[in-house]
C-alpha cells in the first residue's frame, strides 16, 4: 500500500507519460513541427510542443546580452511568450503576435505571474502590417521555416512595412545542416539571402541550435541578423 505522496507521484507520472506519447504521436504526423493553418497551430499547444521549453533560446539571450534587442520589438509567432517577455524585462516595449489562441492565453498569464508588463495578441504574423504600428526590432524564433515560398514573400514583407528604417529582424530557422527528415523544412544561408534581398542588408548568418525539449534536446539551426534598408 501507498501512502498519498506515492499515488500523487504515480497519477503525475502517468500524466506524464501520457502526455509523452501525445507529442510522439503529433511529432510523427508532422504536426508540431509543421503547422500551416490557425488550427494547426492551435493543436500544436494540446501539449507541450517541442519547441516550448519555459524559456529563451540561448540564441536570443546573447543577443540581447549584446544590445541587438531594442526599442519596440514584435515576437512573429511568439508562442507562450518566452522572447516577448525577455525584451520586456530587459526594457523594450514588447509585443507578442500569435495565431493560437492557447498559446496567447499562456503567455499572458507568464505575464501576470512574473509581473512584467508585456502585450499579447492573437495576430497573423502575415498581416503584421495591420496593427498599424512601427517597430526597431522583429524577433522570429522558429516561424520563417513554416512557411513555403509563396508565404515567405508575404512574411518578408509584412516584416518590411512594420520595422522602421535601420529596424532589425532577429530570426532563427531550421537549419539544412540538420540531418534526418523530421521537423519543419530546412532552410538554406542562400534561401535567407535570397529571402531578404531587396531592401534588406543581412548582417550576419550564424550556426546555432536550437533547444527542444524532446531527444536528443536540440537541433542546428541558422541565427540571422538582418536590417531593413
Amino acid at each position: 500500500m501507498t501512502d498519498d505522496g506515492d499515488v500523487d507521484r504515480t497519477a503525475d507520472d502517468r500524466a506524464a507519460e501520457t502526455e509523452r506519447r501525445a507529442i510522439e504521436q503529433r511529432l510523427a504526423s508532422g504536426l508540431p513541427f509543421r503547422p500551416r493553418t490557425a488550427r494547426d497551430f492551435e493543436e500544436s499547444y494540446a501539449g507541450t510542443p517541442p519547441w516550448d521549453i519555459g524559456r529563451p533560446q540561448p540564441g536570443f539571450v546573447e543577443l540581447a546580452g549584446a544590445g541587438a534587442v531594442r526599442g519596440r520589438v514584435l515576437d512573429s509567432g511568439c508562442g507562450t511568450g518566452e522572447h516577448t517577455l525577455m525584451a520586456a524585462s530587459i526594457g523594450c516595449d514588447a509585443t507578442g503576435i500569435d495565431l493560437a489562441v492557447s498559446a496567447i492565453d499562456q503567455a499572458r498569464a507568464k505575464a501576470r505571474e512574473r509581473e512584467v508588463g508585456a502585450r499579447f495578441l492573437v495576430h497573423d504574423a502575415l498581416d503584421a502590417a495591420s496593427l498599424g504600428e512601427q517597430f526597431d526590432t522583429a524577433l522570429d524564433s522558429g516561424l520563417f521555416h513554416v512557411f513555403g515560398d509563396d508565404d515567405r514573400v508575404r512574411y518578408v514583407d509584412a516584416l518590411r512595412r512594420v520595422l522602421v528604417p535601420g529596424g532589425q529582424v532577429l530570426l532563427m530557422c531550421f537549419s539544412d545542416r540538420q540531418p534526418g527528415d523530421w521537423g519543419p523544412r530546412r532552410v538554406s544561408q542562400d534561401e535567407l539571402r535570397a529571402s531578404f534581398s531587396g531592401g534588406w542588408q543581412v548582417e550576419s548568418i550564424d550556426a546555432a541550435e536550437f533547444d527542444v525539449n524532446l531527444e536528443p534536446g536540440r537541433a542546428r539551426a541558422w541565427r540571422a541578423v538582418i536590417t531593413r534598408i
